[in-house]
This record gives structure tokens, sequence and C-alpha cells, in this order.
């Protein structure tokens, strides 16, 4: 097969698709990676066949630090209308339908536009048979319609999307037959006539849904075909230092708040300070993934703390007592191929969502960053340290996970189904 991944450049979304598509590439099919121009060293750097279409959106640019006060705001939680996903007070009609709207035109529109017509025209010529894209790359979809290819989205944490896009439907059957508009539909309907189609559901969430997490930790849209595969982690280039190599002569705590924070954002959503002084007197060594811009503001580093801008998390995740993590989906799945309990402390997107469901699963605990003290903090890493449960939960947990199909095992579901919906497309 000619299998095309479409991606926007943000590099912590293209580290969940880079195993997929090696898995692809090692049974012999030919993988091409389209982006903006900006973004083709990530993709190169990953081993990986770039495509560079269309021009850079500045906005969108990765590396680029987004601190202004909507960015902020954004920030925390769920975005506006995707946010009704774990409110319900806003899956209503009026909060939806208004807030779609918006954000098709502020948000999906924003971010596709500077590729679709390029990606469009590679897809017509290099005519690939699967088109694979992330749930922010609706240019992916667009592409495959042009093309009549088939299609898969690739999930990078909770399907929020899927999930509200589901409840947008049943929603829009109840209004009267004048009043069902449908925003995300127009968009993506506007660009299949361009190129001689008609928009299908499939355009919004994929002729199939790949899913990287175990159902405990998942929640699924009723409408939407889900095949899930075992997460392998990648996070790019990364040598394991000497210090690694040893078991650790005291329990070993890893603490990262992800790099997003400080390569998009504009810091950590924690007191660092506070969190490495309220450790400071325990018996573990603290591995702390701090990066050199926050490391400058601290006063002082306690004698059990290494602290180190990047280390390969999949390496220092095999020999830990526990993590204390951002319950971002990527570090949050790596740790949990291991037997680890987790402390999450979560503030952005699908982070509280997931750090509750870990918390439900019995294997740790969570707790808002705006909850955190340094007490309280220490007392839950000391359960965590101290209480069998949480450890077994989190064997079963990576049990759970490991279970699942790896990347290389699904190709032959992905070659059964992309066979199938280009045969009935």
């Amino acid at each position: 097969m000619r299998v095309l991944f479409a991606v926007n450049p943000h590099k912590s979304i293209f580290q969940y698709l880079v195993p997929m598509a090696w898995a692809l590439r090692t049974a012999g099919h030919e993988v091409r990676v389209a982006s903006q121009p900006s973004f083709a060293d990530t993709i190169t750097r990953a081993g990986l066949t770039a495509v560079s279409v269309g021009r850079d959106h500045v906005r969108l640019l990765a590396g680029r630090t987004v601190a202004d006060e909507s960015a902020a705001r954004g920030r925390a939680g769920i975005e506006a209308p995707y946010d009704a996903f774990d409110d319900p007070a806003k899956a209503n009609w009026e909060y939806l339908s208004t807030g779609m709207a918006e954000t098709v035109r502020a948000r999906h529109h924003l971010s596709n536009f500077p590729i679709v017509k390029d990606l469009v025209e590679f897809a017509r010529q290099w005519k690939p048979d699967l088109v694979v894209w992330d749930p922010l790359t609706y240019a992916g979809p667009i592409a495959a319609k042009a093309c009549g290819a088939a299609h898969t989205r690739l999930l990078f944490g909770i399907d929020v999307f899927g999930g509200v896009r589901d409840v947008y439907l049943r929603l829009k059957e109840q209004q009267p037959e004048g009043e069902r508009v449908d925003p995300l539909a127009d968009w993506l309907g506007g660009y299949a006539r361009k190129y001689g189609g008609e928009f299908t559901e499939d355009m919004a969430s994929g002729h199939f849904t790949v899913d990287q997490f175990p159902r405990s930790l998942q929640a699924v849209a009723p409408g939407v075909s889900y095949e899930r595969m075992q997460y392998v982690g990648y996070g790019g280039p990364a040598v394991v230092p000497g210090w690694l190599w040893k078991e650790p002569e005291r329990p070993r705590v890893a603490l990262t708040m992800g790099l997003s924070a400080t390569d998009v954002f504009s810091g950590y959503t924690i007191d660092t300070q506070e969190v490495l002084d309220s450790l400071a007197d325990l018996d573990i060594e603290l591995v702390a993934t701090i990066a050199d811009s926050e490391k400058a503001k601290l006063r002082r580093i306690p004698d059990n703390a290494r602290l180190v801008p990047f280390v390969p998390m999949h390496v220092l995740a095999e020999r830990c007592s526990a993590v204390i993590h951002h319950a971002g989906a990527a570090t949050l799945a790596t740790f949990a191929r291991h037997p680890v309990p987790h402390l999450s402390l979560h503030y952005h997107f699908d982070q509280p969502f997931l750090a509750k469901k870990l918390t439900a699963h019995g294997a740790g605990l969570d707790l808002h960053t705006s909850e955190v003290t340094g007490p309280l903090l220490r007392d839950r890493l000391q359960r965590l340290l101290t209480e069998p449960s949480f450890a077994a939960r989190a064997a079963d947990l990576r049990d759970e996970m490991l279970a699942l199909p790896t990347p290389n095992q699904l190709v032959p579901r992905l070659e059964e189904l992309t066979d199938f919906h280009r045969t009935a497309g």
C-alpha cells in the first residue's frame, strides 16, 4: 500500500503517529508524512519521508511559545465547545451549535487551510491507498475524499472530538428541520464538493479510528468504529545517560510536567520549588525533567533530586517506583507500560479526564494543579510508595495495555480495512 500521514506542525501530536508509520514501513508499505514546510526537519529526524505542503502558519509553528492571554485561558481544561465532553451542563444545542460555528471558523479552518490545496494535489498525484490523520488535521479526510483513499483518525488521547460530535448529531436530530445547522459538515462538505464529492460523516471521524489506549482509560463515541492498538512511545531522538544503566540505590521517583508546558506554553502549572522542597527529606531518588528556563528560577535543589532537561521516558520508567506527572496522554501511557503507580497533577485539555480514569482504576491518585500544596503532594506520594494496592493495580493496567495489538500486529487489520473501504467507496 501507499500510506499518507497528514499532520499539523505540533511535535507532541506527531510523535503519537511515528510508531504506526514505522510499523507500516517495516511491513513493506510506502509511507509519506505531509505537513507544513517548517515541520519537515521534525519528520525526517524520525527517519520518515516528509512532504512539504502549503505554507507555514505562524501561530502553529512548533517551538513557538504561546503566552498570550487567550491561549492561557484555552490551556485550562478542554477548549470550547469540546468542553461539553466532560461538562453535561454545556451539552445543549445552543452552546454547541454556536460554539461549533466559532471553532470551525477560528480553529479548524485556520489551521487546515494553509495545507489543503497542496495536500489534495499531492494525494491525487501519489494516489495513496490509506490516509492517516490526527483529530485536528481535517485536511487529511479532505484529501482522502478527493483521491478516493480510505482514511483513519489516529487518536492522541481521549476522543473528545468524536464524543462531542456524537452529542452534536443527536441534538441536531431533535431540532426543527429548518434549524439543523452543522458547521463542521458544511465546512468539510464545501471542500468535498470543490474536489468532486459530497460530505459524508466519515470526514468528521474517519472510516475508522485507531485508539492507542485501553478501555479502562478511554471514553468511546457510540457512532465511531474503533480499532485498538498498543501505545508504544516515541519521544524523538534520545541518548541514554550512564546513570540510567544501573539499578537505583533508593526508590526512584520520576517528576515530569511535559515538554509542551515550556515548548508551547509559558511554563509549568505547579510551583516547582515547593514540590522539590516538600520531597527533599524523603529517602528517594527524585529524577525531575525541568526545562533549563524553569531550572534557572529555582532557589535551591535538594540533595535527593537529579534535575535534567530531558531523558527518554520509556527508559526512565523501567526502574521507577512511582511517577508524578501532568497526566499528558503520552507520559501517562509510557509509564503505564510498567507497574508504576501514578500521581497525576492535571490541568490541560484531557488531562483531568485521564487522571480521574487512572485514579478510578486504582493505579494512582490525582490532584488538580490548583489544589497542589507541598504537604498534600508529599502525603499522596508516600501513599503510592507504601500502599501495595497501587502497584498491584498499576500492574493490572500494564497487563491490559500489553494485551493490545502492537503497531506491527495491527498492520494486517489496516490492510484489510483499507481494502474494504476503498472497495466500498
